[in-house]
């Protein structure tokens, strides 16, 4: 069965993306780029009205916090929560909210890719989603994460670019970019939002 992202049942999952974890990219350019890259993950799921849950791993005095250019291009339309586990389904507060969302697709994005990406896209199958990870928007402190990705994959989860989810979500109306319905729902789509990852 062919699945499509439909932003009206969405949500976006961004897991984990903290100081702690990002120090251990060594290259400035690609930390650099993760961070670009996740705000304008946030931009593009913010257009299409696609609620977001962001993750910290405790302790967070100990792992950091978010960006400050992430948090402050999230500001108040993001859920902000923090976590014991892995998987972000074991958090009651996390489960709790997501049930209440009533969506049946998660996009997800974040780190890592070969422990919380992972058990958190396991529990999320395990509950019912339809799980979409954006490839380019995944990092982690290991070098070979082509096992997890497997795995994900074997276990039902898409993996597809941000390019990909971008021109998919703009498909998904009808009319595309420019269309009447487009800019009746949500608006003059921004022009400077970028199609793809840097």
């Amino acid at each position: 069965m062919v699945k499509r992202i439909v932003p009206d049942e969405c949500f976006g999952a961004i897991i984990d993306v903290q100081e702690f974890f990002l120090s251990q990219l060594g290259d400035r350019r690609v930390r650099s780029r993760i961070e670009v890259n996740t705000i304008n993950l946030a931009r593009l799921l913010g257009y299409f009205h696609i609620p977001l849950v962001v993750t910290l791993e405790r302790p967070v005095y100990y792992k950091g916090q978010l960006p400050k250019a992430l948090k402050r291009q999230l500001g108040d339309r993001a859920e902000l929560l923090e976590k014991d586990f892995f998987d972000l389904t074991k958090e009651r507060k996390i489960k709790t909210y997501l049930s209440r969302l009533k969506k049946k697709q998660a996009i997800v994005a974040g780190c890592e890719t070969d422990v919380c990406v992972l058990q958190s896209c396991l529990g999320l199958l395990e509950l019912g989603y339809e799980v979409f990870v954006v490839e380019d928007l995944l990092f982690s402190g290991a070098r070979n994460v082509a096992a997890a990705i497997a795995r994900m994959q074997s276990e039902g989860a898409v993996f597809l670019t941000y390019k990909s989810l971008y021109y998919e979500l703009i498909a998904a109306v009808e009319g595309g970019a420019h269309g009447d319905k487009m800019l009746a729902t949500f608006g003059p789509f921004p022009d400077d939002l970028p199609d793809c990852s840097t």
